[in-house]
């Protein structure tokens, strides 16, 4: 039977997020003037979007990505492997390949469950070797980002809804699966599979983790797995 094992990206895997990723978009868009003036938007920003993230993950992913807008489906696919090398791969902490490493060699097909977008991604699937990724697409229309998101949104409910629906698509009975990730607003994720664990987790996750029997992990100093 297959079995798999779903990872969480950002604080689990590495330490950069989504906002950091469309920091470097933003910086390096080929006009200065809109560079200027969407970074400066940006930076205005981050109160609100820190709110709206502790708010719903769903809701931030909506208003977020919508300053994806006018941005070339081209430019931003063509700038992933810049952002991979200069912002994602630092970021990544000393015992994540590890782990997927050593998932795949128990026979798991490792997927990475993600709400960044595919561009950026795409990268650190073929880094991690991952078999399958599920992550969030923009819609483009003339070939610029509309600043919506493809449906189904990968956030909170249909993050769990879409783990389960590849698990059913390719036989794999959930309570033999595994599941990693470092954030409170995955346990969802976590209880949707016989194998959780709880990554560089803060102290709610962390006793949530010991009130449930879950493993720890924490691979931001290269340790593989201990124990709660």
């Amino acid at each position: 039977m297959t079995r798999l094992a779903f990872y969480d990206f950002d604080g689990t895997l590495v330490s950069s997020n989504v906002v950091v990723q469309y920091a470097f978009f933003v910086r390096n868009l080929p006009s200065r003037l809109r560079s200027a003036v969407k970074y400066g938007k940006l930076l205005a920003s981050v109160p609100v979007l820190i709110g709206l993230d502790l708010y719903s993950r769903r809701l931030f992913n909506q208003v977020f990505y919508r300053e994806y807008r006018g941005m070339s489906e081209a430019w931003l696919r063509s700038s992933s492997e810049r952002l991979f090398e200069q912002v994602i791969r630092p970021t990544i902490f000393p015992g994540a390949k590890e782990l997927v490493e050593s998932d795949r060699r128990e026979g798991f097909t490792t997927v990475l469950v993600t709400g960044s977008l595919d561009f950026a991604v795409a990268p650190v699937v073929r880094h991690f070797g991952f078999d399958q990724a599920i992550c969030n697409s923009l819609v483009y229309q003339n070939g610029a980002a509309t600043g919506e998101i493809a449906r189904p949104l990968v956030a909170e409910a249909e993050k769990v809804e879409a783990m389960l629906r590849l698990a059913r698509q390719c036989g794999a009975d959930p309570a033999s699966c595994k599941a990693y990730s470092d954030s409170m607003s995955d346990v969802p994720m976590l209880e949707a599979v016989g194998l959780p664990a709880a990554v560089n987790p803060g102290g709610r996750l962390r006793r949530l983790a010991a009130e449930r029997g879950w493993p720890v992990l924490n691979l931001r100093n290269g340790t593989h797995v201990h124990n709660t």
